[in-house]
C-alpha cells in the first residue's frame, strides 16, 4: 500500500499484513459499536427517564427533556474530538481510543447508580445532565480514533466499504446490542419493574462495553499512515494543534462544507433509527417486547444498508452517492412515517420501519470516507472527528425540535415529515457543492 503524506509527496511502501487489517477493522468497528450502544440505552429508556428525571404532567414535554439532555451528549462531542483528536493526531489513533472507550463505559454506568428526581429533588437532574456532558466528552473522542485507524489501514478499493461498516454498521450492531440488552432487561424486570430496576441495568451493561473494548484495542497496531507521519524524514511532523488548524485557513471551507452533508446524515439518523424507539412506544403503543424485536431487524438492515452504500461510492465516487441518497430520501422518508403512523398490522409496521431503517442509514453510509478525504494525515483525526461530531450534533437536536414543534403525539409524524424534507434539501445543496474525493487521501 502506497502512503501519501500531507503535502503529496510519495512515501515508501507500507507492508500492512491481513493480521494488521482484520484488527484494525475490528477494533475501529466495535470501539464505535460499543460507544453507541451506551450512547443508544438512553433511547430505550426515554419515557422512564422523563418520569423520573423530568416530572411534568405534559408526556411530550419529558420526551422533549430527555432528548434535549441526548441533545446536550451530542453538543459535547465537538469538544471531545477537538481533545481526543489532536491526542491522536500527536501521539497515536491507538490511545486515544482506549481512553475514551473506558471513559465512556463508565460515565454510562454511573448513570443507573444515580439517585432519582423523587429521592433528591433537582439534584438529581443536574447530575443525570452532568453524566450526560461527560459522557459526551469521551463519545466525541472515539469518533476521532475510531473513524481514522480503520480507513488508514485498508486498502484504497475497500475504503468505501470500510466507511460503510464503521459508521452505519457500527451504529446498527451498537443499535442491536441496545435492542437485545433491553430485550433481555425488559423480560427480567417486565410492567412497572422496569421502571423502578430495569432501567439502572440497562445503563449498568455500560460496564461490559468498556472492558470488552480495552480487551480487544490491546491486539491492534498503530495506523500506518501515522506512523509514516511519525518517521517521515521529510521533516513533516503533526501539529502541536491540530483543531487550530481545522478551524483556520484552507481547512476551515473544507469543515464548512463538510457539515452540510454531515448534518443530513446525523439527521436522517436520529430521526429514523434513533427515533423508531419512541415512535413504536408512543404512537404505534407496541409492546417492549415485540417492538426490540423489530428494533432488532431494523438494525440488521441498517448494517446492510450503510455497508452496501459504502461500497457503492467505491465504485460511483462519494459524490454521485450522496445526491442518489438526498433524492431518495427526500422523496420517500416523510411519507414513510406518515403512513406508519396510520397502520395497524405488525407486518406493515415491519416493513415500514425497515424501510426507514435503510434509507436513513444509507445516508451517511460514505460520510467517514469522505471525511478522510478531505482532510491530510496530519490533522485527519480532529478534522474528522469535528465534522462527524458538529454535524452530528447538530442532526441530534432534531428529536427534541420535533417534540417542541408537534405539541401532541398526533402531530409527531406529519412534523417528522417536515423536518426531513427540510434536511434533505440542504444534504442536497452540499451534494451537489462538494467536489468528487475518491481517491484523494493524503
Amino acid at each position: 500500500m502506497s502512503v501519501v503524506t500531507q503535502n503529496n509527496i510519495a512515501a515508501p511502501n507500507i507492508t500492512v499484513n491481513r493480521k494488521q487489517m482484520v484488527n484494525a477493522v475490528v477494533a475501529s468497528l466495535l470501539g464505535w459499536s460499543l460507544d453507541l450502544f451506551d450512547l443508544f440505552i438512553l433511547l430505550f429508556v426515554a419515557p422512564e427517564l422523563g418520569k423520573l428525571f423530568f416530572p411534568t404532567s405534559i408526556p411530550t414535554l419529558q420526551l422533549a427533556a430527555v432528548y434535549a439532555s441526548f441533545a446536550i451528549t451530542l453538543i459535547m462531542r465537538p469538544l471531545g474530538s477537538a481533545i481526543f483528536g489532536s491526542l491522536a493526531d500527536r501521539t497515536g489513533r491507538k490511545r486515544a481510543m482506549t481512553i475514551a472507550v473506558s471513559g465512556v463505559g463508565f460515565s454510562t454506568a454511573l448513570m443507573g447508580a444515580l439517585p432519582t428526581f423523587q429521592s433528591i429533588g433537582v439534584a438529581a437532574t443536574i447530575i443525570f445532565v452532568f453524566l450526560r456532558l461527560v459522557q459526551g466528552v469521551f463519545v466525541g473522542g472515539v469518533v476521532a480514533s475510531t473513524h481514522t485507524i480503520g480507513t488508514e489501514t485498508v486498502p484504497p478499493k475497500y475504503r468505501g466499504l470500510m466507511s460503510g461498516l464503521i459508521g452505519g454498521g457500527g451504529a446498527g450492531l451498537g443499535s442491536l446490542l441496545a435492542s437485545i440488552v433491553y430485550f433481555i432487561v425488559s423480560a427480567i424486570f417486565p410492567g412497572p419493574e422496569f421502571a423502578e430496576w430495569g432501567w439502572r441495568f440497562m445503563f449498568f451493561s455500560g460496564i461490559l462495553s468498556s472492558i470488552l473494548g480495552v480487551f480487544v484495542f490491546k491486539s491492534i497496531e498503530e495506523s500506518p499512515y501515522w506512523m509514516q507521519l511519525k518517521e517521515s524524514k521529510q521533516g513533516i511532523k503533526p501539529p502541536k494543534a491540530p483543531a487550530r488548524m481545522v478551524f483556520s485557513g484552507e481547512h476551515l471551507p473544507v469543515l464548512l462544507v463538510n457539515l452540510l452533508i454531515v448534518t443530513g446524515g446525523g439527521t436522517a439518523y436520529y430521526l429514523t433509527s434513533g427515533y423508531l424507539p419512541t415512535f413504536l412506544k408512543v404512537i404505534n403503543q407496541i409492546p417492549a417486547g415485540m417492538a426490540s424485536m423489530i428494533l432488532m431487524g431494523a438494525s440488521v438492515v441498517a448494517i446492510i444498508a450503510s455497508m452496501l452504500f459504502g461500497l457503492i461510492s467505491d465504485y460511483i465516487g462519494r459524490k454521485k452517492t450522496f445526491i442518489i441518497i438526498g433524492i431518495l430520501n427526500l422523496v420517500i422518508l416523510p411519507f414513510l412515517y406518515i403512513g406508519l403512523a396510520g397502520v395497524d398490522g405488525i407486518a406493515s409496521i415491519i416493513l415500514i420501519v425497515f424501510a426507514l431503517a435503510f434509507l436513513g442509514n444509507a445516508a451517511y453510509a460514505p460520510v467517514v470516507i469522505f471525511l478522510n478525504e478531505r482532510f491530510p494525515t496530519a490533522i485527519r483525526s480532529t478534522g474528522t472527528g469535528l465534522s462527524w461530531n458538529i454535524g452530528f450534533a447538530i442532526g441530534g437536536i432534531m428529536p427534541t425540535f420535533v417534540q417542541l414543534a408537534s405539541g401532541t403525539t398526533e402531530h409527531i409524524p406529519a412534523t417528522l415529515g417536515y423536518f426531513l424534507a427540510g434536511i434533505f434539501v440542504l444534504y442536497l445543496i452540499g451534494s451537489f457543492i462538494i467536489p468528487e474525493t475518491k481517491g484523494e487521501f493524503k
